[in-house]
């Protein structure tokens, strides 16, 4: 910079379905931004290069866009940079939108849109500056609207008088950016005209030399965009997925934890029906009968205590599409809220749980560029329901399932599905179970519909206690919620205990008279 400072830059993966980066770019940032406990966003710049046909095409970047001031989300502003140079297709501007311009989804939040002439060299140097500072002073998103053209077609092999063989007459007659300059700089006696010519022949020297260099290497040396931060994870092998570690706590730990998820502390009011609840938790301990989601809970509290941070987001997540959740609670008279996996023990890892907005696409590619930043986390996503999935399909097809493969990097984000295969007719019953199933390839993620409460406690569990990350898709149930027989004893979490893949029925069956073994799991298990 011209502070003498360096800059580091991260460049983030990026599949050519348009404007699928943007969230999960916006991720990764809000993960390295935040430092211990606080937020501080002046420490780095999220930069999106948008084209002209996707910012004002693609519904992402309208759920993006409303998601930029929202607490769980913010990252303190991004510089936008729009190459409006009509490169999304071929298809003339006005056939590509309704707006008047392409950077009009900015009005949304009402953020500066600063549209300048890619021809003036300095004008566009100005701005940049300028947006830079305002995003670094006021910490809001601010719009470059950088307007340009497209010399040659869509691709390589494309041409463009196709379609728009006025327009292209133009361009062929015009002068190049850096022409223009040259001449002004040269017609107001800033520089000499063959200053320029030498200045591009040495530029054109350093291009061959390091073309050349590039040929010599025996084998290119990548280093990951997040290096650093993956120090000591390993890639997982099938033997790695076949064994489930000790997933299970000290069993005071672990009962410390449960009096603090029921307690109702000094002060605080909550309505009587919250207060029934709370003392039903302190009733299934004493009955060593834990219910699911005791089990979850139990399991978000125990990494807290060990020094792992939870971030749980989604639709309904404070309290759970079925209310099973009440991570957060309210106080009954000024709706304060209290959560109590904040409040378990002094020096305890981040515990984040929010609602997201109504949105499914931007919300899930937010949370995998956060799982991507902080792999000594666990980041969980919760549809409202499971079906909702469907909204994020390009994060889920394009990162989440491919990402290992395309880019070398895991990722250990847990989707939490509530699938809704319980009488409700054919609406919320496609969450496809099987859909996920398909996706599989060559251990790329892990698909589960879980039985047990104790069994939900330790695959989250086993997510963080692993040396290595995979995603991990959870067809989290409904009538197991509450279901009588659907409980876990505390011994089933303690010391040497993990991740059954098979439960037997406990039946006490001579192996004799065995004649067909039934494998099922979830409510199917129980009816």
């Amino acid at each position: 910079t011209n502070k003498g400072k360096g800059v580091n830059l991260i460049l983030c993966p990026n599949p050519s379905h348009l404007e699928s980066v943007g969230p999960v770019m916006q991720g990764i940032s809000r993960a390295l931004i935040e430092k211990d406990h606080d937020f501080k966003p002046e420490t780095l710049c999220p930069v999106i290069i948008h084209g002209d046909a996707a910012i004002a095409g693609q519904g992402v970047v309208y759920e993006l866009t409303q998601m930029a001031r929202l607490n769980p989300y913010s990252t303190g502003g991004t510089l936008h940079i729009v190459v409006n140079n009509q490169v999304g297709f071929t298809t003339n501007y006005i056939d590509g939108r309704s707006s008047t311009y392409c950077t009009d989804v900015a009005k949304v939040t009402q953020c500066p849109v600063f549209h300048v002439n890619g021809d003036d060299a300095e004008a566009v140097c100005h701005v940049m500056k300028l947006a830079l500072d305002f995003r670094q002073r006021f910490h809001s998103d601010v719009f470059v609207d950088l307007l340009g053209y497209r010399r040659h077609g869509h691709n390589e092999g494309d041409e463009p008088k196709f379609t728009q063989p006025i327009l292209y007459k133009a361009i062929a007659a015009h002068k190049d950016p850096r022409t223009i300059y040259s001449e002004k700089l040269q017609a107001s006696g800033a520089i000499e005209g063959s200053l320029a010519d030498e200045m591009e022949e040495r530029f054109k020297t350093m291009l061959q030399e390091r073309l050349t260099e590039s040929k010599e290497l025996s084998k290119a040396v990548i280093t990951s965009f997040l290096a650093d931060r993956w120090m000591g994870y390993e890639r997982a092998t099938d033997p790695d997925l076949e064994r489930s570690p000790e997933t299970g706590v000290n069993k005071k730990l672990l009962l410390d934890i449960a009096v603090k998820l029921a307690e109702v502390p000094a002060g605080k009011k909550f309505f009587d029906k919250l207060e029934r609840i709370l003392h039903e938790r302190a009733t299934m301990v004493k009955e060593d009968r834990l219910d699911w989601g005791m089990g979850e809970l139990l399991a978000y509290g125990s990494l807290l205590c060990e020094g792992h941070s939870v971030r749980l987001t989604g639709q309904d997540v404070e309290r759970g599409t079925f209310s099973h959740r009440h991570a957060v609670v309210k106080v009954e008279d000024s709706e304060e809220e209290y959560i109590h996996l904040k409040h378990l023990r002094e020096g305890q890892a981040l515990m984040q749980v929010y609602n997201s907005p109504l949105n499914e696409y931007a919300a899930l590619g937010y949370e995998y560029g956060y799982g991507f930043a902080t792999p000594a986390s666990l980041t969980l996503w919760e549809a409202q329901f499971g079906d909702f999935a469907n909204g994020a399909q390009i994060i889920i097809d394009q990162f989440i399932a491919a990402g290992e493969v395309k880019w070398l990097r895991a990722n250990g984000l847990v989707l939490l599905l509530p699938h809704g295969y319980e009488g409700q007719g054919p609406e919320h019953s496609s969450a496809r179970l099987e859909r996920f199933l398909q996706l599989c390839a060559d251990d790329n993620i892990q698909v589960c519909n879980i039985t047990s409460p104790a069994n939900y406690f330790h695959v989250l569990r086993r997510q963080m206690l692993r040396p290595f990350r995979k995603p991990l898709v959870i067809m989290t149930p409904k009538s197991l919620l509450r279901h009588p027989m659907a409980k876990s004893a505390s011994s089933e979490f303690i010391e040497e205990s993990h991740f059954k893949r098979i439960l037997s029925d406990r039946m006490e069956i001579p192996d004799a008279k065995v004649r067909r073994l039934v494998l099922c799991s979830g409510k199917v298990a129980y009816d």
